[in-house]
């Protein structure tokens, strides 16, 4: 994985929208774990996510198997 951030790249600008947005996402892993809650940011290697409960999950890029709006 490139250590470059391209925010050419749709899915990256996706991301920043969804993030200054504030939206609430659910967030599906490669282990078949679904979270939910609002994406802080995001790097080259990984994105967090702030749960229901307020707390902050480091989530690494390849670990996803998607992002979509709750709702």
């Amino acid at each position: 994985m490139s250590s470059e951030f391209d925010t050419n790249l749709p899915s990256i600008r996706k991301v920043q929208s969804t993030i200054k947005d504030q939206k609430q996402v659910e967030m599906k892993l490669t282990t078949g774990d679904v979270l939910a809650g609002k994406l802080l940011w995001q790097d080259p290697s990984c994105i967090c996510l702030r749960d229901e409960n307020n707390q902050q999950i480091l989530i690494w890029r390849g670990a996803i198997a998607y992002i979509k709006p709750k709702g």
